[in-house]
């Protein structure tokens, strides 16, 4: 079994071939190159021979194969990136990875419908209770799932446990967002991510409403904005961290409130999984040395980053991991820890469970698509 996994991050496009559970190939690609070259990319995938190919799936889907989608461009807009064809229009690197994504998912669909999968994020599984997705749109995207799964699996063969024993928090901190996941017995169970968690390189996190109210009018383009960035002009988090061991008082404590702000979503992940035994970091900044060792000191939990597939050397776990849901998918190497997650449960759409009355247009928006550009949609039974 030959599969290839592609990691759509904001700052690279990382893709792992793998192989009976060992990579034996693996790539990464500039975001904003993509952007501009896409069909380097998808043509790179076309030529890898893969018997699946895990697409770009953005904020997620119920599994879904190339040859079930009805019109490509406007699923991986309208679905995968919850957007409009206006939003694109726009110079900044969040918006890279938007039109890279679409880009490439339109030709994977049109020349690989057989082989090309997307897959679910956290606020999909049935494993996570529906009281928990109130007013939730991305509970931990498809790359934070992605890197749940590696975790999941490598910490239970690292201790020797099933994975119904493995109580862990995964912490995925990328480039513009980062995600805290709870597992507990093997399974997500809770998540936060993207605008509802802590401040990111790119990312304000949760805003006050008050805020928002204030502002009135804001873009799609908003969700990247308010982050450190914008306070030090720098987003890449080693730099920063470089700073502040050289005394730099500002990127101190910028980079203190992000260290903290994940302390603080890693305790209240602790009130679903409240037998976890470790944190696990994973992500573009895991291996930053300040970040283990301050987060640990916050958390009173011991703090490990995860060990990569066999033959992995270069590319971030968020793309290992979607191979892994890929090969679990169709029955190989790791199909029992894609089965015991119910990857293949997953159902419905990220804005089910909105119900703030002022955004029931915006859910049935999403549903309605949803049913449109997907042949025979897999909705939940209990809505």
């Amino acid at each position: 079994m030959r599969v290839v996994g592609v990691d759509p991050g904001t700052r690279s496009f990382d893709i792992v071939v793998l192989e009976d559970g060992r990579v034996v190939s693996e790539y990464s690609f500039d975001t904003a190159a993509v952007a501009r070259e896409p069909w380097l990319l998808s043509g790179l995938i076309k030529t890898l021979d893969a018997d699946v190919v895990v697409a770009p799936s953005g904020y997620g889907v119920p599994v879904t194969w190339g040859f079930e989608v009805v019109d490509a461009r406007r699923f991986a807009l309208e679905l995968l990136l919850l957007s409009k064809p206006s939003d694109l229009g726009f110079e900044h690197p969040g918006v890279f990875v938007y039109r890279a994504l679409v880009d490439v998912v339109s030709d994977l669909v049109r020349e690989l419908p057989d082989k090309v999968v997307f897959i679910p994020s956290v606020i999909l599984l049935p494993t996570v209770p529906w009281f928990r997705k109130v007013n939730r749109v991305d509970m931990g995207t498809v790359d934070k799932l992605a890197s749940t799964v590696l975790a999941v699996h490598q910490y239970g063969v690292k201790e020797s446990l099933d994975y119904d024993s493995v109580n862990i928090i995964v912490v995925e901190t990328g480039y513009g967002y980062t995600g805290v996941i709870s597992v507990d017995k093997g399974l997500v169970v809770d998540g936060v991510g993207g605008t509802t968690a802590c401040i990111g390189p790119l990312t304000a996190g949760a805003l006050d409403l008050e805020v928002v109210a204030g502002v009135g009018r804001w873009s799609r383009w908003s969700i990247f904005r308010g982050g450190i960035i914008d306070v030090l002009g720098v987003a890449d988090l080693s730099v920063i961290a470089g700073n502040a061991r050289e005394g730099d008082e500002k990127a101190k404590a910028a980079f203190e409130a992000y260290v903290e702000c994940i302390a603080k979503d890693v305790r209240r992940a602790l009130v679903t999984s409240p037998k976890a035994e470790v944190v696990v970091v994973t992500g573009r900044n895991s291996k930053i040395p300040e970040l283990k060792r301050t987060l640990e000191e916050r958390v009173d939990l011991e703090v490990i980053t995860v060990n990569s597939l066999p033959g992995a050397k270069n590319v971030k776990e968020a793309a290992q991991g979607y191979a892994m849901i890929g090969d679990g998918l169709v029955g190989g190497l790791f199909k029992n820890v894609i089965e015991h997650m119910k990857v293949k449960d997953a159902c419905g759409t990220v804005a089910d469970h909105v119900i703030h009355p002022e955004a029931l247009d915006y859910r049935e928006r999403v549903r309605s698509a949803y049913k449109q550009l997907v042949v025979k949609p897999k909705m939940c039974d209990n809505l």
